[in-house]
């Protein structure tokens, strides 16, 4: 049985007002929601992260592979009005978020179309819940508020208008973003992008969870030329 319920996205909410845009919810059965987020990577930090940097189950891996279908793809592209089968497609997978994320951004011009897969348990905080906005200059003039619980896809097609952001929340926030891009060689510089700050991340965490009272060698590394060169010339994007 698939893991994706192919009949909720058929009958997602869509809209072309302020931008295009499709919401659905219980996009992943009921029978298969359990292992899917049991099988979820483990991600101790925020940020995006490659799927090449990421330990997971099956019920993920099964996940993973029906997101990268054409049944999906197809399906999608009617939602937002383009086609997406020719478009590179690049996956990535956040596990928190900081309080400064979720600031108001349209997505940059190498992304044709964007898709967030939410992953977590019954949404109960005001912070944290997406919203697509009517203009890019406040967060409180919501188009809609998609909580991100388990099974909730909410998905847009990337202009000038598609603002969107949400409230400040800290702690775990879970989802599978797909972002169709504009050409392979922007497909390729996200990836480099993402892997080299995989990379960076991985390695701090190793100082971090050294033993405590070394904390000459873990000061020092943290402000490390290296590491910062590498962050300066490859800014974070920012999260949703």
């Amino acid at each position: 049985m698939a893991v994706l319920d192919y009949t909720a996205l058929e009958g997602a909410h869509s809209s072309h007002d302020p931008f295009d845009f499709a919401v659905a919810t219980g996009m992943i059965r009921p029978a298969h929601l359990g292992a899917v987020l049991a099988d979820f990577p483990a991600i101790t930090h925020s940020g995006l992260m490659p799927l090449s940097a990421l330990k997971y189950g099956p019920a993920f891996a099964a996940l993973i592979d029906e997101l990268r279908s054409e049944s999906f793809s197809s399906i999608l592209s009617r939602k937002l009005g383009l086609d997406l089968s020719r478009r590179p497609l690049m996956i990535t997978v956040r596990g928190r978020c900081h309080a400064k994320d979720g600031r108001i951004h349209t997505d940059s011009r190498d992304k044709v179309a964007t898709a967030l897969l939410y992953l977590n348990k019954p949404w109960e905080s005001a912070g944290g819940r997406l919203r697509f906005l009517r203009r890019g200059d406040s967060l409180e003039d919501p188009v809609a508020e998609i909580p991100p619980d388990a099974g909730t896809l909410a998905a847009f097609r990337v202009c000038a208008r598609s603002f969107h952001g949400h409230n400040p929340y800290i702690g775990v926030r879970r989802y599978v973003m797909l972002n169709w891009m504009a050409n392979h060689a922007a497909l390729w510089r996200e990836l480099a992008r993402h892997q080299l700050s995989a990379g960076i991340k991985s390695i701090l965490s190793v100082f971090r969870n050294r033993d405590p009272l070394n904390t000459n060698e873990t000061s020092q590394h943290s402000g490390c030329s290296q590491c910062d060169d590498h962050l300066r010339r490859f800014p974070r994007r920012r999260p949703f």
